[in-house]
């Protein structure tokens, strides 16, 4: 059995890294890239390196952001009272595909798992109160996933925020439970901020 060519085996191995890359869509990926013109390959690299060094985390509320603010954030259509808390920023761009949202998104970047060693202070929980008493707040959306480790980041917040007077919901579970968000379609994702609850 032939060897893999070295230079090969290492560009399969970091696209492995990838999530839902696994060994043989790697090795595939690897002979394709090698097959490609040169400019085509160094564009393909330089698009990855440029736009991995440009992306920020949007100072307002840590979504993803070529600026200091995201493009939600600086936009003046968008202040109208409500938070919509996610898990990450692949929700941020699942909740923009339905059309149907129109106020500020908190990205937690994480969800409370105790199992893992994560809790309150290792998610921007702190920074969404923050922005709770800077900015005029009616209503906190939660839409973390509808697993264990989403419902308890949402009962944790539910119950941080009560006291402070400000309404706060939960999107209904029209998503699946166990899946993410960012995997819904468009019509679930409206169905599911449609039919929120107050918790």
């Amino acid at each position: 059995m032939e060897k893999q060519i070295e230079p090969i085996a290492r560009m399969a191995a970091e696209l492995s890294h990838l999530p839902g890359v696994g060994h043989k869509t790697a090795q595939r990926l690897a002979y394709h890239i090698v097959s490609m013109p040169l400019e085509d390959v160094h564009a393909l690299a330089t698009a990855i390196w440029q736009g991995r060094k440009a992306i920020r985390y949007c100072e307002l509320c840590g979504n993803y952001a070529a600026q200091e603010q995201c493009g939600v954030c600086a936009s003046p259509d968008r202040h109208n009272g409500q938070i919509c808390v996610v898990r990450d920023p692949r929700d941020v761009a699942a909740m923009e595909r339905m059309n149907d949202y129109h106020g500020l998104y908190h990205v937690l970047h994480g969800a409370l798992s105790p199992m893992d060693g994560v809790g309150p202070d290792d998610i921007r929980i702190k920074e969404l109160v923050a922005r709770l008493s800077a900015e005029e707040v009616d209503e906190v959306i939660l839409a973390t996933n509808p697993d264990i480790e989403g419902e308890a980041t949402a009962t944790y917040i539910a119950r941080l925020l009560k006291p402070l007077g400000v309404r706060v919901t939960r999107i209904a579970h029209g998503v699946p439970v166990g899946s993410d968000l960012e995997y819904a379609d468009e019509v679930t994702l409206s169905k599911a901020l449609e039919g929120r609850r107050e918790m």
